[in-house]
């Protein structure tokens, strides 16, 4: 409940968020505003029915009205901006803004988070504070990657069947070498070589998941470098940004793809995905997977040597795993090397198609 945090400062008219990603404090107090260059976002803003706010409003409104081509954000920050300053006092991190009168705080980035500092950054966690709003800004293209990212960050409600994929689900560890994360420069050989490692894994996976008509829970992606759709020097200068970290999805994965519906013609069945978080998101039901319970998962014992066979090819993965229609949660200690490839030439090429579309060509 963001309300006390509020009442915290019953002189400010407006409390705004802002597209900062360098922390200007490192309590839940106000950023100081002295310090934040980025944007202010209107994604996230608290307004009280004062005068000066009504007096805002009104211009701003109007501003947008006379041009359409305004954004309505920029034209917020164009107003407000018309004067930046004095502080209102010594201490609350309040100041003065637009015409001299309006009172104006922002709201700090590591609890009222933008998609960088609570995604990329954990910025919140690392300064061991509870987040109070987080807006899906800094990710790439649309309200499915928006979703999938709340997702992965366990705080997107769903509804039970969302847990109850037809088919079940298929999950893996990554097998990644220390080497590939920690050794030598983050560059960005380094980086990629890291990440088409993981991604080579992930496209076994897909495959072993579309022969058995499962969905997988997509794995942890571990990166080096940070995407940003402008030129940077790996990681934002000044940022809690560790390296290395986990990257979002849509960093690597074009997701609104994924999610989509696609003609079966052309790329075959269709393979369902879950967040990385799946598994250990509170909401799932107790029914479905509870580790080390009876039925949760398959094991690994299915062969005399104790292991499943490596380099299967497609017809071997649906016989070896057709014993195990009833398991609801396969998972794999590994897929590295695991499958060998699709037996006949028209679904090689259709698996071919499909991962040209999902995969960023900024991977």
């Amino acid at each position: 409940n963001p309300l006390p945090y509020l009442a915290r400062y019953p002189e400010a008219d407006v409390l705004t968020s802002s597209d900062q990603v360098v922390p200007t404090v490192v309590d839940d107090s106000l950023d100081t505003w002295q310090h934040v260059g980025a944007a202010y976002n209107i994604g996230i803003f608290h307004w009280r029915p004062t005068e000066s706010a009504k007096k805002l409003a009104k211009e701003w409104k109007e501003m947008l009205l006379a041009d359409d081509k305004v954004w309505d954000q920029n034209g917020f920050n164009e107003i407000v901006r018309k004067q930046l300053g004095p502080s209102v006092d010594g201490d609350s991190g309040l100041f003065y803004a637009y015409d001299g009168n309006l009172k104006v705080g922002i709201l700090p980035a590591s609890i009222f988070c933008s998609g960088h500092t609570y995604f990329v950054q954990a910025m919140y966690q690392q300064l061991r504070l509870e987040p109070y709003a987080l807006h899906t800004t800094f990710q790439y293209a649309g309200t499915e990657r928006k979703r999938h990212r709340l997702r992965e960050g366990m705080v997107f409600f769903d509804p039970p069947e969302y847990y109850d994929a037809p088919g079940g689900f298929i999950s893996f560890k990554p097998s990644i070498p220390k080497s590939l994360l920690l050794d030598g420069k983050h560059t960005i050989e380094s980086h990629f070589t890291l990440v088409n490692h993981q991604m080579k894994q992930i496209r076994s996976a897909l495959a072993i998941a579309s022969l058995l008509n499962r969905t997988l829970v997509m794995p942890p992606i571990w990166c080096r470098l940070d995407r940003l759709w402008f030129g940077h020097p790996g990681t934002l200068v000044g940022s809690m940004t560790r390296q290395p970290f986990i990257y979002p999805l849509d960093h690597v994965f074009e997701v609104n793809i994924m999610l989509k519906e696609l003609p079966e013609d052309e790329f075959g069945p269709g393979i369902g995905i879950r967040e990385y978080s799946f598994l250990d998101n509170p909401s799932l039901p107790k029914q479905l997977c509870q580790e080390g319970k009876e039925g949760c998962e398959a094991s690994n014992i299915t062969s005399p040597s104790g292991l499943i066979a490596l380099f299967l090819w497609s017809h071997s993965v649906q016989a070896i795993f057709s014993s195990f229609n009833d398991v609801k949660v396969i998972k794999f200690s590994s897929v590295e090397d695991a499958f060998t490839g699709f037996s006949d030439k028209a679904s090689r090429s259709l698996n071919r198609e499909i991962f040209r579309h999902v995969e960023s060509d900024l991977r």
